[in-house]
């Protein structure tokens, strides 16, 4: 089974009210499930890897110990390049951050992480501002 997750966070003030907003569809496009939440005041980029954390539990969850594909993409270059590997994560409260992401992607298999440009990420980045809008 392949996958493809969409996701984005919103903060208003950098830190300040928080939100995360992802899809989920399977390899032909089609919506398995969305979501989005408010998730108090903090960080852009723990509002990021709270979404991907969030989209990764759902998968989790809804194919248990299934073997599945995920093809994950951000438009924060930061998230993409960390989760790949590809820089190095200096701030120190998000090495847990982190740590939870890459256990939950190998108990599913393993995850493909990529940066796309925000335009390419229009529904994960509604859905944050909507969880913001109706906190």
């Amino acid at each position: 089974m392949k996958l493809i997750i969409f996701t984005d966070g919103a903060s208003r003030g950098n830190p300040g009210p928080a939100s995360y907003g992802f899809t989920v569809a399977d390899e032909n496009g089609k919506l398995l499930h969305e979501g989005g939440e408010y998730i108090g005041e903090t960080t852009n980029n723990v509002a990021e890897y709270t979404a991907v954390i969030r989209a990764l539990n759902w998968v989790k969850k809804k194919y248990g110990n299934q073997r599945v594909q995920v093809n994950l993409f951000a438009d924060s270059k930061l998230v993409a390049e960390q989760l790949s590997g590809r820089f190095k994560v200096k701030s120190t409260h998000l090495k847990p951050i982190i740590e939870k992401i890459k256990i939950l992607a190998l108990e599913l298999g393993g995850v493909a992480y990529s940066h796309i440009p925000r335009e390419k990420n229009t529904e994960a980045d509604r859905l944050a501002n909507k969880a913001l809008d109706n906190r």
